[in-house]
């Protein structure tokens, strides 16, 4: 029989012990967010109804030019340090932010504030080389080129990421890669990726891989495809940005000046990018919830049924806009939540936060997205509104960056060894 928890254990897990909040606004960053909005709503919106219907290619020059007008008002790359022409803000203000740009498919991406980009050049930042900063980081925080992050395996659970069969072998001063990777984001213009490869197989699980930085027109280093999502498929060429590609490397030969930190040190450099990447994601998943709130209610107010009979007179529908505000504004407040914790206490002490906003979230999401179709009846099926997009891209927030019922059982896992159950074996 397993004993008992210890007092003091339990003590540990009160909810009464955890860590309290400050819900005064700033001032400025409120005033920062109105500027974005400002700028989203003039300069970004127009464009969205071209690129749901044509895709980015057709509005690349377009967009092109929102990104330089974006620079010149000094809205351009907020996350960046000041040395790279960012604004340094913490990330509770980029959360506010990615919330404002989310309600566009194109928001971030206006923003310089897109992934996989913006963790890249994070991952640069931190563990590059001055030559990787020269060369490759610096143009990236200018917005002059574009880059992707290789990963995730078609032949492997993407739940268990030490499932590999990418390999980087060292040879003299080179390494050669051999892999095929997909949902490789971005891939389609990028001008280098960053890949993960097993580098050591003998290793233990979590020191086995390596980051390492291919030029994509390294010999070997091939976009197969653009994969079709959900029936939405793009020529290698006309996608851009918003893609999601198989990519191959066959032979990749690259010196080891392109690896990226220490051999072996690829999950731990991984682990560091989740807590700050999850809130960039959970806060445009609420960008994205509270615009198709948004058209959801436009839509009820305005849809006759009969001459006397809106929509919205409908108890039903009046459910979904009362569920659907009251979820958001419980997923905006445990994001905001999590941020602060990591701001002020790191990611240790918001471990269980940052696995719970992560299925918590997705689902507000994917239960507001499939309400706001079901008002818009026929039309939420098209792509004249943004809803059917983000209702085909955007069920996918429940499976990357690890499955809903991977983060579950991390936030019961915790809460349950917190009240003193010893760990136990699969």
């Amino acid at each position: 029989m397993l004993d008992s928890p210890r007092p003091e254990r339990m003590r540990a897990f009160s909810l009464a012990t955890r860590l309290m909040m400050d819900f005064d606004r700033d001032p400025q960053l409120d005033q920062l967010c109105k500027r974005y909005r400002v700028f989203i709503d003039t300069h970004v919106l127009p464009l969205e109804a071209r690129f749901l219907e044509q895709g980015f290619g057709a509005i690349a020059a377009d967009i092109a030019a929102v990104r330089e007008r974006a620079q010149a008002e000094g809205l351009f790359g907020p996350q960046l340090p000041e040395s790279l022409g960012g604004m340094a803000l913490g990330l509770t203000a980029i959360g506010e932010i990615s919330a404002v740009l989310g309600r566009t498919p194109l928001g971030h991406y206006c923003m310089h504030l897109q992934a996989p980009d913006v963790s890249n050049m994070e991952l640069l930042h931190r563990w590059g080389t001055p030559m990787q900063h020269h060369q490759w980081l610096e143009p990236l925080c200018k917005g002059e080129i574009r880059s992707c992050f290789s990963m995730t395996e078609p032949d492997h659970a993407g739940s268990n990421p030490v499932l590999m069969s990418t390999t980087a072998v060292r040879d003299g001063d080179d390494w050669l890669i051999n892999g095929k990777k997909w949902f490789t984001s971005s891939a389609d213009g990028a001008a280098f990726a960053i890949v993960m490869a097993v580098t050591d197989a003998a290793a233990p699980p979590h020191q086995r891989a390596t980051f390492f930085l291919v030029p994509s027109d390294t010999p070997g280093f091939t976009v197969v495809r653009n994969l079709p999502v959900m029936g939405e498929a793009h020529a290698v060429g006309h996608a851009g940005w918003a893609s999601h590609a198989e990519v191959t490397y066959e032979g990749v030969r690259i010196p080891d000046a392109y690896r990226i930190g220490e051999v072996g040190a690829g999950f731990a450099m991984a682990q560091e990018r989740l807590g700050p990447g999850r809130i960039h994601h959970a806060m445009r998943w609420i960008g994205i919830a509270e615009r198709s709130l948004e058209l959801m209610v436009q839509r009820a107010a305005t849809r006759a049924l009969s001459a006397t009979t809106m929509l919205g007179h409908k108890d039903t529908v009046q459910g979904w806009i009362a569920d659907s505000f009251a979820e958001l504004e419980a997923a905006r407040l445990m994001v905001r939540k999590t941020a602060w914790t990591i701001e002020r206490h790191g990611q240790k002490a918001a471990k269980t936060e940052v696995s719970a906003i992560k299925f918590f979230v997705a689902n507000m999401l994917d239960r507001v997205l499939d309400r706001a179709l079901q008002v818009h009846g026929a039309l939420g099926m098209t792509d004249l509104l943004p809803i059917a997009f983000w209702y085909r891209h955007e069920r996918a927030a429940r499976i990357y960056d690890g499955p809903d019922e991977v983060h579950k059982g991390v936030v019961a896992r915790l809460l349950l060894e917190a009240a003193g159950m010893p760990r136990g074996t699969r």
